[in-house]
């Protein structure tokens, strides 16, 4: 990956195409992560809306167990969107080229340790959840705030409800201009949307295939590699902040 692109990816200074590019590259890596882990933990790690609709289920049923494993997880998928909006902000506090790329670095370290500590995880008890879920949760919240605030809530990669009612919309407005030839300054058609949410949800899809095909054949060590995309995405604006420090020290 050439240095300037991936800097144009995940530095401070943003633009509409960075946003993008990095949005499908980040939807494939849920992808791959929600369809690898759901083999793992039997468990879509990022669909919070169908874990509270669930805990609501259950709670009517009388069956608290489901209930506080629930709660964990989203209290895990909580604390990784906090956990991005504590670094975004010290880093923009200190005015960091990692803005961004702090996130996903420790993102990237943590699928490190899912792969290589999976196995292990999985019999660790944590906030009411496996340690594995917890793990999972907590990456995909981490993940989407990210992406969340660098888009200004424009993109989102964990799930695919919003992205794809932007189709559905775009889609109306087009067979309405087709059919009826309306007047385009009233209902004007955004291509541009359509194609950037129709591409996240195929790399969202591709990810997932991926993801399970991987977890199918190689088990949890299937998230190194996925731990070594977004280590690439990162590095490089960790590095320039690397040197800016080591040049202020020198002046010293």
């Amino acid at each position: 990956m050439p240095i300037h692109f991936a800097r144009r990816l995940t530095g401070h200074r943003r633009s509409a195409d960075a946003n993008r590019h990095l949005g499908f590259a980040l939807a494939f890596i849920a992808g791959a992560i929600n369809a690898g882990g759901f083999l793992a933990v039997q468990q879509y790690t990022s669909h919070m809306t169908g874990i509270v609709s669930g805990m609501a289920d259950h709670v009517a049923l009388g069956s608290y167990g489901p209930v506080l494993a629930g709660l964990g997880a989203i209290l895990s998928f909580l604390m990784g969107a906090a956990c991005t909006g504590l670094m975004v902000s010290y880093a923009r506090q200190y005015r960091l080229h990692s803005e961004y790329a702090l996130p996903l670095l420790l993102e990237a370290l943590l699928l490190l340790g899912f792969g290589l500590l999976g196995l292990r995880l999985a019999a660790v008890k944590g906030l009411f959840v496996p340690a594995t879920v917890m793990l999972l949760c907590f990456i995909m919240g981490l993940q989407n705030a990210v992406i969340t605030k660098l888009s200004k809530a424009e993109i989102r990669t964990t799930h695919l409800t919003g992205t794809i009612t932007d189709i559905g919309i775009e889609l109306g407005k087009l067979v309405f201009c087709s059919v009826t030839r309306a007047d385009t300054g009233r209902v004007t058609v955004n291509r541009a949307r359509l194609r950037i949410h129709a591409t996240l949800v195929g790399c969202f899809f591709l990810g997932g295939v991926s993801g399970a095909l991987g977890f199918k054949h190689l088990g949890y060590l299937s998230t190194l590699p996925l731990a070594l995309l977004l280590s690439a995405l990162a590095i490089v604006p960790m590095v320039d902040d690397l040197l800016r420090l080591r040049r202020r020290l020198a002046r010293k």
